[in-house]
């Protein structure tokens, strides 16, 4: 609960039925009171929420490396989204264990898009309204870390007090996630960490069936003047391919163009961006079908989904990393030329 002034008070009963948790949060509680005491930055605690549908093949391991972490969080919501491969059987079991781990069972629904996990995500967010905690984490049902990840992160939001969502990047076996077109100010949705009077600021993330619910979540961040910061020194691992569900490769680069468009995505940035995505594979067809969704999108008058106030914002940011990156190309032009 909170104390004088917003100041966190942890609890001295136990939080969980082993006691492990309970000794890490005092922890946290006494280094808390003595970096106040010092003035410096205190401990920050954090609770998190997972919308899981059908994730039994990947959530028992997620919730074996949040159990195993440094600094637990205060209160862990796991919202099975129509769960019927047994999810939430491996749920209720560590829920037996800890206290802090809540199962919400949602009833199946038959549509599956984006917009239903906001809307899952919603209510393991209603779960918290009564927990104290300095900041909200939406974490996936197939994400692992190692012991000291989320002690890393609160200890970032501790240092800024600007900083308003923050997180790693991610792997998918060799893969990493590309930041040269994304840039560290957008964080991925893997694993989001909200300062909650940030979350609380932006109303929270807002439904769209077609996906980017965590990019407008970011980028609504800045708008309304918060840091957003990916710490690309540690990663976390993502255990499922990205956006392939039932679709194939090209299919998936053509909707990412159109999705782009419908986002609010900036003509040249994207133009660029799909050039460069070319190299890869597939070579060429990749960045290729990207373009083409796009450019559809655009020339048949397909209706964004984010308000034109977002849309002139996104693409203000894109121009402008355009032309801070012409500019060190430049830069580095003229330095070659002067050595040669």
């Amino acid at each position: 609960m909170r104390g004088a002034k917003g100041a966190i008070v942890i609890e001295t009963s136990p939080t969980t039925k082993d006691g492990r948790a309970m000794s890490a949060l005092g922890e946290v509680a006494g280094s808390s009171a003595g970096n106040s005491a010092k003035g410096t930055a205190r401990c920050m605690t954090y609770a998190l929420v997972t919308p899981a549908r059908n994730e039994a093949a990947f959530i028992e391991q997620v919730i074996k490396a949040v159990v195993a972490q440094t600094v637990p969080p205060v209160k862990w919501v796991i919202v099975s989204d129509g769960s019927t491969d047994g999810t939430d059987d491996i749920v209720r079991e560590y829920a037996a264990k800890y206290d802090w781990i809540e199962l919400v069972s949602l009833p199946e629904r038959r549509e599956r898009n984006f917009a239903g996990k906001v809307m899952a995500f919603r209510a393991g967010y209603a779960a918290l309204a009564e927990t104290a905690c300095d900041v909200i984490g939406n974490l996936d049902a197939d994400i692992t870390f190692d012991a000291n990840y989320f002690e890393f992160l609160m200890k970032k939001f501790s240092e800024n007090e600007r900083l308003g969502v923050a997180g790693t990047p991610f792997r998918e076996g060799e893969m990493q996630y590309d930041y040269r077109f994304s840039s560290v100010e957008h964080v991925s949705g893997a694993c989001q960490m909200f300062r909650r009077q940030c979350f609380e600021d932006i109303g929270g993330y807002t439904p769209i069936k077609i996906g980017g619910v965590d990019l407008v979540a970011v980028i609504s961040a800045r708008m309304k003047g918060w840091q957003t910061r990916t710490f690309v020194d540690k990663t976390c691992f993502h255990h499922r391919k990205m956006g392939t569900a039932n679709k194939s490769v090209l299919m998936v680069a053509y909707k990412g163009g159109r999705g782009d468009y419908m986002l609010g995505g900036d003509p040249l940035w994207e133009f660029i961006r799909c050039i460069y995505q070319m190299k890869g594979h597939p070579f060429i067809l990749g960045g290729s079908f990207r373009l083409a969704g796009f450019m559809w999108a655009m020339l048949t008058g397909v209706e964004k989904v984010v308000p034109d106030e977002l849309v002139r914002f996104r693409r203000s940011e894109q121009r402008s990393r355009l032309r801070a990156f012409t500019g060190r190309m430049m830069r580095l032009k003229l330095s070659i030329s002067e050595t040669a």
